[in-house]
């Protein structure tokens, strides 16, 4: 039930980040999300297309269905190893070319030699930048920070600095997302809208390679932080190959769409 759920409740985010990504490719890999209502006109699109910011324009010029957002991974993504400057103009020129969600990546090396302080004013910075209208997320990488307290003080303060939502990890090292630390997370998350009422989303990515790893990441986030996050403004899930696997689930056959 849990993996039909990510579909209909259009949870998955289409992600394409790759270093051979061209125009070409992402203008076929919008194509897809186009002939989708087409092929399958009883099933909800996808919730986001994920790409680097030099190909938002692309993805906003050749969308043409409505409510699928675009999101672009920014701010020297996906080391976070920039000047500030850098990063807000990177995130400024994605949202003028038609980015209306943001993924960036918290100052991992900051936040592991204790400069707390100036790892929130980038995100700060950075959220100030997206403004209200676009949603910001804040990868956390946290098979980087490797300890549970680690992943809970990470959540907290990015969730205090701007944070939109909270995501495990970029997917380019080695351990990504795991139930560990998405558990860990939704805690973090459930604690600060106990404390602020303000209420934080959700964006397991990284390692979700079959259905079972959707399904144990829907219950965490159903059992610890309940139903009214189970919807795609709240929880998402950030892949590409999954969604031919939730499709495939859900027809009863394989199915290599995307």
């Amino acid at each position: 039930m849990g993996s039909e759920m990510c579909i209909r409740d259009r949870s998955v985010e289409l992600t394409t980040l790759h270093t051979t990504d061209s125009d070409v490719s992402v203008m076929q890999f919008t194509e897809n999300v186009n002939r989708f209502d087409e092929v399958y006109p009883d099933l909800p699109h996808v919730a986001t297309i994920c790409v680097f910011p030099c190909f938002a324009e692309v993805v906003n010029d050749t969308l043409e269905v409505e409510g699928v957002n675009i999101a672009c991974v920014s701010g020297s993504f996906p080391s976070s190893q920039a000047l500030i400057e850098v990063k807000v103009a990177e995130t400024a020129l994605a949202i003028k070319d038609g980015a209306n969600e943001i993924d960036i990546v918290m100052p991992v090396g900051k936040f592991l030699t204790g400069a707390y302080e100036s790892m929130c004013d980038d995100i700060a910075e950075l959220k100030e930048t997206c403004g209200q209208e676009v949603a910001m997320k804040v990868i956390l990488e946290t098979g980087d920070l490797v300890t549970a307290s680690n992943i809970k003080k990470a959540s907290i303060l990015s969730m205090y600095a701007g944070a939109d939502y909270i995501k495990t990890s970029t997917g380019k090292e080695k351990v990504s997302a795991t139930p560990e630390a998405v558990y860990v997370m939704c805690q973090a998350i459930k604690e600060y809208y106990d404390k602020t009422g303000i209420q934080i989303g959700l964006k397991p990515a990284g390692g979700i390679n079959t259905v079972m790893d959707a399904v144990i990441y829907y219950t965490i986030v159903k059992e610890v932080l309940g139903e009214k996050w189970l919807t795609n403004q709240w929880f998402r899930l950030g892949t590409s190959r999954l969604a031919n696997l939730l499709l495939s689930e859900i027809v009863g056959e394989e199915v290599k769409f995307f």
